[in-house]
């Protein structure tokens, strides 16, 4: 486990990051140790350890598990049984995935003294960034935060998702240090009227403006989620800082007290000023022009994030997009020790102390090479990985997860001392399956991004995409949804018909050699169509995942849909459709390698 330190002093920071990645292999040795000497006398390990606990035993006789594997000990604690039954110390509150089990989050254990080492975690990448950017002490961060509200399992545990986790335990008498870095208050951080949380936070945003040295959300997804809200409220904004009186739907109390602490006169030059940045013709570089003095945005934009890249970059103005650490409501994993790395490079440097890490080697072309990891899986130690190779991860946790499979796919890209620098590809998960198909998150998401390109001479950008199988008839086909935005506001919002049909056919021949064959030779699979949406669908797609207790802050867009409540919200809001006129080649291709 992480040593305390002084989270405020960045040098005691950097020394315990550089003992950690100095001495991975040992620090993880002891990590297991520690796990199997405390939890030994556990249901789960009593089960298959029998009361060894060596790591060779621990590696041959416990299985590579699922959360669907685990669900029965989860569901028995749930509903009042003892933490015992997977971990010696008490479950103090389940944290809710944004990963989904039968569409609703899952369930996973935290304990106080594993929740105290994520918060020491953070502690470890924040001087980073205050050491590569220049400039961040001269002003406050605009963090947009959310928090969902908390709910309770039939013995009476709390779940909350992470982000309330941590907002929530922020010490009252520590607020002043929350508001010593924030331009909002802490306050209005904690509102769970998520549209009055956003309003707010941004109210407070532009009235400080040339306060705000950096901008940033948990995630991509969610940071675009505050631009486009700006864009339907910047005139309303704009009326509250000229008279000085925020709006009346805003009725939290904590949202109403936050803000009158910065809206406190009028501002009629600010409210013109803003009026005539947000009117132009052009939303490029808003961000840096309502914040001038800003110095980066802060968001994960890896893995399924790293298709809002470019909506970042143009929003940014050129502004450095920093991705500063890689984590799982199951265990936070690693962090950036590059943070002005390009999106597109970023590596995570695996901090060995948070868990016991493993990893299950996995082809790089999935479905071309004909690889299951799942038959006769090779898995090696943090030690033993190999650069350029392709891994899922497998942790064990202080909170009773035991060589569980987390489902991210990791490619090791170098070393920081002795610790591995990993680039996420993303979640070893199939979105589209037809006939013997099997189509992977990652692999659509490079084709569709291949597609995406054919867009920009028409000032086009996509906002977002999902996809799903029809088999409604036949031969079946593959959907694809997107919704468009413009980066010019007297642009046509949909291009040219053959401009969106050669985008089907760039998908399809951008896809493995398997489905390439199935739609060339045996027509068992018919021609990739795209369905453009109108502007908001996604937004309504999220509303249906946050009404079954998903979180605006750690919400990830589905990449495929089957449920029949989010195939309808998308089907209401097609405005065009558009099928491939061509069919790809089905020859294999070269096994690519690299990134």
């Amino acid at each position: 486990m992480l040593p305390r330190f002084d989270p405020t002093n960045p040098l005691a920071c950097m020394s315990v990051l550089e003992d950690v990645t100095s001495n991975a292999k040992q620090i993880q040795d002891s990590v297991l140790e520690a796990i199997l000497s405390r939890n030994a006398q556990t249901e789960y390990l009593k089960g298959f350890l029998s009361g060894q606990i060596d790591k060779q035993s621990f590696k041959k006789n416990l299985p590579l598990v699922t959360y669907e594997d685990y669900r029965s000990y989860i569901d028995r604690i749930a509903d009042g049984e003892s933490s015992n039954l997977i971990c010696d110390r008490p479950i103090s509150l389940f944290l809710a995935s944004t990963g989904t089990s039968g569409g609703y989050p899952k369930l996973i254990p935290l304990t106080a003294e594993d929740m105290e080492q994520r918060i020491l975690f953070a502690s470890l990448y924040a001087p980073l960034v205050f050491k590569h950017i220049g400039g961040l002490t001269e002003g406050k961060s605009l963090m947009f935060y959310f928090v969902t509200r908390e709910s309770e399992t039939a013995s009476g545990l709390i779940v909350r998702f992470m982000l309330t986790c941590v907002l929530k335990s922020v010490n009252p008498s520590n607020i002043f240090l929350w508001d010593r870095v924030q331009v909002s208050p802490h306050e209005i951080s904690t509102c769970v009227d998520t549209s009055q949380a956003m309003y707010c936070q941004l109210l407070c945003g532009l009235v400080q403006r040339e306060n705000v040295a950096r901008l940033g959300a948990p995630f991509a997804s969610s940071f675009l989620k505050v631009i486009n809200f700006l864009e339907d409220h910047w005139t309303e904004l704009c009326s509250n800082i000229r008279t000085g009186r925020v709006s009346d739907w805003i009725t939290d109390a904590q949202c109403v007290s936050g803000v009158s602490k910065f809206l406190t006169a009028p501002n009629p030059d600010l409210a013109s000023l803003i009026e005539k940045e947000c009117s132009k013709i052009s939303w490029e570089g808003i961000v840096k022009r309502l914040w001038p003095k800003a110095k980066c945005i802060e968001a994960v934009v890896t893995g399924s994030m790293v298709q809002y890249i470019p909506l970042l970059e143009f929003y940014g103005g050129g502004l450095p997009l920093i991705s500063s650490w890689y984590g799982a409501s199951e265990c936070f994993i690693g962090i950036n020790v590059d943070p002005l790395t390009k999106p597109c490079d970023v590596s995570y440097t695996i901090v060995p102390s948070m868990a016991y890490f493993e990893f299950l080697e996995v082809e790089k072309d999935h479905q071309e090479t004909g690889h299951n990891p799942t038959k006769n899986p090779v898995v090696v130690d943090l030690a033993d990985v190999k650069i350029g190779h392709d891994y899922e991860l497998i942790i064990t946790t202080f909170s009773g997860l035991y060589r569980y499979r987390l489902g991210d796919v990791l490619r090791v890209t170098g070393f920081y001392n002795n610790a591995p620098q990993f680039y996420f590809v993303g979640r070893q998960k199939v979105v589209l399956s037809m006939d013997i198909d099997k189509t992977y998150e990652e692999d659509l998401h490079k084709a569709v991004t291949s597609a995406t390109h054919l867009l920009e001479p028409h000032d086009l950008m996509l906002i977002d995409f999902t996809s799903r199988v029809d088999s409604s008839s036949f031969p079946g086909h593959y959907v694809i949804y997107w919704e468009l935005g413009r980066k010019l506001k007297d642009a046509k919002v949909e291009p040219h018909r053959h401009v969106l049909e050669e985008c089907c056919f760039t998908i399809e021949k951008s896809l493995n050699s398997v489905y390439r064959k199935l739609r060339m030779n045996d027509g068992t699979v018919g021609p990739l169509e795209i369905k453009v949406v109108k502007r908001g669908a996604f937004d309504e797609l999220m509303n249906l995942f946050l009404s079954r207790g998903s979180s605006v802050s750690q919400y990830k867009t589905p990449r495929s849909v089957t449920s029949e409540e989010a195939m309808k919200i998308l089907e209401e809001a097609v405005v065009s459709e558009f099928l491939s006129t061509k069919t790809p080649s089905w020859e294999p291709r070269e096994m690519h390698s690299g990134r």
